[in-house]
């Protein structure tokens, strides 16, 4: 059995990430695919294979042979957007952050429940061998207890991009500092006490730079700097995971969506380790997990509670930067 799925928008992350992923999966059917010029309609259904494209995004809601819909449009639409699609009765996939504040979380998971279908906001890495290496290695104790998580996420400055205007939901906290704060609940199970944190502007009134404190009421601290600092001739992205604990530290420099042979390292005590984990395509994984969800009852791996914490956090660090 395969889902049919409808991509409602042809975003880069769209083309360039989550449809190979779909393509790739094994209950993935490439059905429909929507936007609003047809030129491009044109080119990703010839491109990558959907049976339908539609100039409009009603018009794929509309089709009854959709059941789910991957949602990679621009910040600012994912709301209206997910909320047309539950209510047209499909499970929907939206792009992180699926919600500008948490208030828009909790509605959009009410409208879901509503009309008994599944939403589930994409953090493919989430879904990655990487990450499940280095939760199972946290467990084991190698390295104790969790005193302090350091993460970083660089990409080049963009000259012309969605991401630089605030009207669109852009900004570095919104667009790479909420794959920090995920990685960081994902690791530390406690709420969080209070953040602080403090950011550079552009003159759109989006954030291009951004650092945040983050402290835990049991006592673990983390940081996360974020930025688009790079000259944009060399299309530079740089990642960084640290986790302090109290017998060692685990260091990272794996990029996010990573895919392929990766490794970290552990150091505990005078021991080193180097454990090097096979990552399969991380939007393949977070595609088959939905429709497992949809066709097996399933529960989503990103769950609501997670992201609705997420976006509280989200919510304290703009609120503190003066978003």
């Amino acid at each position: 059995m395969s889902v049919k799925w409808g991509v409602l928008g042809t975003a880069n992350i769209a083309q360039g990430c989550t449809i190979p992923g779909m393509k790739d999966a094994s209950n993935c059917e490439l059905y429909a695919i929507a936007g609003r010029n047809e030129a491009k309609v044109n080119d990703y259904k010839e491109r990558f294979g959907f049976e339908k494209g539609y100039v409009g995004y009603d018009s794929l809601l509309e089709d009854p042979d959709v059941q789910a819909v991957y949602v990679p449009l621009p910040n600012s639409l994912h709301k209206e957007w997910v909320i047309k699609a539950l209510k047209a009765g499909k499970h929907v996939l939206c792009e992180k952050p699926m919600a500008l504040n948490a208030d828009d979380a909790r509605e959009m998971f009410a409208v879901a429940k509503e009309n008994n279908v599944i939403l589930m906001e994409a953090y493919a890495y989430l879904h990655g061998q990487y990450i499940e290496s280095l939760k199972a290695d946290i467990k084991s104790g190698v390295i104790g207890d969790i005193d302090f998580i350091e993460t970083a996420f660089y990409t080049q400055g963009y000259e012309e991009d969605i991401r630089l205007y605030k009207e669109l939901g852009g900004g570095a906290v919104y667009d790479l500092g909420c794959y920090c704060t995920t990685m960081i609940l994902s690791l530390i199970d406690s709420d969080v006490d209070y953040v602080k944190a403090d950011a550079e502007f552009n003159d759109k009134g989006a954030d291009v730079f951004a650092s945040c404190l983050m402290k835990f009421k049991n006592g673990a601290r983390a940081a996360f700097d974020v930025g688009m600092i790079f000259d944009p001739s060399n299309n530079g992205r740089y990642d960084r995971l640290y986790i302090h604990g109290s017998k060692g530290i685990l260091i990272s420099d794996v990029e996010y969506n990573q895919s392929g042979k990766v490794s970290y390292t552990i150091k505990s005590g005078t021991a080193e380790y180097h454990p090097s984990i096979n990552v399969y395509n991380n939007y393949m994984l977070e595609i088959e997990q939905l429709g497992r969800c949809i066709e097996k009852g399933e529960q989503p791996h990103i769950t609501e509670d997670f992201t609705v914490k997420n976006a509280e956090v989200l919510d304290m660090v703009l609120k503190q930067i003066g978003y």
